[in-house]
C-alpha cells in the first residue's frame, strides 16, 4: 500500500541515544533540557528570535489568537487551508471572515483581503500552503496600513527559505506544524515563533497553565510537549538538508513523467527568492470528474493519494460564512496530492504517472 505521505525515521541508535539523556535523569516533561536544545537549535537554524516548542500545530494557533485579547472581532483567514485553520478562530471566539486565493500559488490573495477588512477585523490569518509562500510584502504593507497584525499559520513551511531567510520568519507571529507527516516532525508537535520578548514571555504562560510555580499571570493550557518527543527532532534536524534535496529529485521525477498532460503545477523554479522545501506534490486537474477517476483508479491498486484540501472551509456550515469564494471552490474540488516522500521509488511515480496518463 502506498500512501500519500510517510513518515520519515532517523537511525535508531542516534534517537535512541538523545532520548536516553532524558531517561538517564528521570526528566521527561515540563521543560526538559532536550525541550530547551530543540528550541535554541530551531532558533538557530530558522535565524528567529524568540520560539515556543509545543505540543502540536493547532494548540499554537490558538495561542497567537489567544494573544490578540477577548471582545469577538473578524480574523481574515483563507478558505483554502486545514480545517485547523478556520476551526481555530471560531473556538478562540473569533468570526472567520474567508477571502479568496491566488490562482496560482494557492495562497491567500491580498487584493482580497483588504476588500474584507472592516472596522471589526482584529488580524489576518494566512496559510503557506503546500509551503509556498504568501505574498508577504503584500500583506504585511496591508497590516502596517489598517493596524492589523499579521499571523502566518506555516505547517507546511519548514526549510522553506524567502528572500533570504526562513518563511517562518515572517509576520507578527508565525507557527508551524511538526506532526508525523511533515518533512520535519517529532511525531507530535509545533511551535509558534514570535517577534518581540514580551509576547514571547505571554506565550510562554499561555503554554504553561498561565503560571510559574506559585506566580499566576494569565489564563494558559496544556501546551506543553514532551522529551521523547524532543529528541525525534533533534535526531531528524541533522538531516533536514539531505531530506530536501531528496524531495527535490523527487519533484523533478514526477514533473517529467507527467509533462504534457493537462495539469497545473506548482513552479518553484519560476519564482524569484524561493527555495521550496518540496512538501507535496498538489496537482490540479481540469476538471474534478478528473481528478476523481484518477483517484478511484489509483485507489483501485492501494495507492492512495489525498484531496488536500476538500472542502473549501467557506463552504463549511458551522462557521456560517457569506463569503464568495470562486478560486478557492474551484482548486479545492479539482486538487489531488500525489504521493509524495522521502524513499518513494522512481518506478512508483512512473506507474502513478501512467495511471493518470490512461485516465486523461
Amino acid at each position: 500500500m502506498i500512501n500519500v505521505s510517510k513518515t520519515y525515521l532517523p537511525p535508531q541508535d542516534r534517537y535512541l541515544a538523545i532520548m536516553n539523556r532524558a531517561w538517564q535523569k528521570g526528566w521527561i516533561t515540563n521543560n526538559g533540557e532536550l525541550v530547551q536544545e530543540l528550541e535554541a537549535s530551531l532558533c538557530q537554524t530558522l535565524q528567529v528570535p524568540y520560539l515556543l516548542y509545543s505540543s502540536n500545530g493547532t494548540v499554537v494557533l490558538q495561542m497567537a489568537l489567544k494573544s490578540l485579547g477577548s471582545g469577538g472581532g473578524d480574523i481574515i483567514t483563507t478558505p483554502y487551508s486545514y480545517v485547523a485553520t478556520a476551526h481555530s478562530i471560531q473556538w478562540e471566539g473569533f468570526r472567520p471572515v474567508f477571502a479568496d486565493i491566488d490562482p496560482v500559488t494557492f495562497c491567500i490573495d491580498p487584493a482580497m483581503v483588504e476588500a474584507a477588512i472592516t472596522p471589526r477585523t482584529r488580524a489576518i490569518l494566512a496559510t503557506h500552503v503546500y509551503g509556498m509562500p504568501c505574498n508577504t510584502d503584500a500583506l504585511a504593507a496591508i497590516g502596517q496600513q489598517y493596524g492589523l497584525p499579521v499571523i502566518y499559520d506555516g505547517a507546511h513551511a519548514f526549510g522553506t527559505r524567502w528572500q533570504g531567510q526562513s518563511l517562518l520568519a515572517y509576520g507578527d507571529m508565525s507557527t508551524c506544524s511538526f506532526h508525523a507527516t511533515k518533512i520535519f516532525h517529532t511525531v507530535e508537535g509545533g511551535c509558534i515563533i514570535c517577534r518581540q520578548p514580551g509576547q514571547h514571555a505571554l506565550l510562554e504562560g499561555y503554554r504553561q497553565f498561565g503560571h510559574k510555580g506559585d506566580d499566576h499571570y494569565s489564563i494558559g493550557v496544556n501546551g506543553k510537549n514532551s522529551e521523547l518527543h524532543a529528541a525525534m527532532g533533534l535526531a531528524i534536524l541533522p538531516d533536514m538538508p539531505a531530506l530536501i534535496a531528496e524531495r527535490r529529485h523527487l519533484f523533478a521525477w514526477y514533473k517529467q513523467a507527467l509533462d504534457g498532460l493537462p495539469l497545473q503545477l506548482l513552479q518553484p523554479a519560476a519564482t524569484a527568492g524561493l527555495e521550496w522545501n518540496y512538501a507535496y506534490f498538489p496537482a490540479l486537474f481540469p476538471t474534478e470528474q478528473a481528478m476523481l477517476q484518477v483517484k478511484a483508479a489509483l485507489e483501485a491498486i492501494d495507492i492512495f493519494p489525498r484531496r488536500y484540501f476538500f472542502p473549501a472551509l467557506h463552504s463549511l456550515p458551522f462557521y456560517g460564512s457569506t463569503s464568495s469564494c470562486p478560486v478557492a471552490a474551484s482548486v479545492a474540488a479539482r486538487m489531488l496530492c500525489l504521493p509524495f516522500y522521502n524513499g518513494l521509488e522512481p518506478a512508483v511515480v512512473e506507474r502513478i504517472a501512467a495511471i493518470i496518463r490512461d485516465c486523461l
